[in-house]
């Protein structure tokens, strides 16, 4: 089965209750994840998750509640960055003109063997090589 990736914000609206409609959409995708197995992320998008979850959100989660939402979101498939991806992203800066950090996240998504990122950041339906951003909240 192949892998979607989801970037953190998406993640963090499916945790985060006082999101409203976003949290509902963010949530069903992330069910449905589960479900088929298929759910993929990296080192940088569990790390921000955490951060955000714990520091930057209306109702923060407690430090123990979102290190267990952390753990489990370590079961999916997890890319750790390499030195050959730092360099990859950083070429990938100006050939697809995003931030570093995007940049990142969609070298992980690729060697995810990601086809589809879940992103609200990125432009919904853009494809960056064999990787296409879908925004699940539109």
């Amino acid at each position: 089965m192949s892998a979607e990736f989801c970037d953190t914000s998406i993640l963090v609206y499916a945790y985060d209750r006082t999101a409203g409609t976003k949290h509902e959409l963010a949530r069903e995708l992330v069910q449905r994840l589960w479900r088929e197995e298929s759910g993929a992320v990296s080192i940088q998008v569990l790390q921000e998750l955490f951060v955000t979850l714990t520091r930057k959100v209306a109702a923060p989660v407690e430090t123990r509640i979102a290190r267990g939402i952390v753990a489990d979101l370590a079961t999916w498939r997890v890319i750790e960055p390499r030195a050959a991806d730092v360099l990859a992203a950083i070429d990938a800066t100006g050939r697809w003109q995003v931030s570093f950090w995007d940049a990142m996240i969609l070298t992980a998504a690729d060697r995810a063997g990601a086809r589809v990122l879940w992103s609200e950041d990125l432009a919904d339906g853009q494809s960056y090589d064999a990787v296409t951003v879908k925004n699940p909240l539109r």
